[in-house]
């Protein structure tokens, strides 16, 4: 899977997590997936938090349009952003420094 892909409804990311990291980034990673740093330790779903909140924050929607699909307790999550697809996929691209 690419690190995202376009849907109707909004895109859907592949993100790598580092937790206990000192500060909150998202950042590019592989072709394959964003990576995202994380202060937050991976208790009680506070990485997963703080994730949702980092990819709403970065990508400029509220916290309710990022949803986690898959990867609840691994280091590689699948998140769900709902919006513009098109302004969505120019953001990541942008991380990318890349054309969408």
């Amino acid at each position: 899977m690419p690190a995202w892909t376009v849907r109707d409804d909004g895109i859907v990311l592949a993100v790598r997590v580092t937790p206990r990291s000192g500060r909150d980034a998202l950042l590019a990673g592989t072709e394959d997936h964003f990576a995202a740093r994380l202060a937050a330790a991976p208790v009680d779903g506070k990485a997963n938090a703080a994730l949702l909140a980092l990819v709403a924050d970065r990508f400029g929607v509220p916290k309710r349009a990022v949803v986690l699909i898959g990867g609840d307790t691994a280091r590689l999550k699948r998140l769900h952003v709902a919006g513009d697809a098109a302004v969505l996929a120019k953001t990541a691209a942008a991380l990318y420094d890349v054309a969408p």
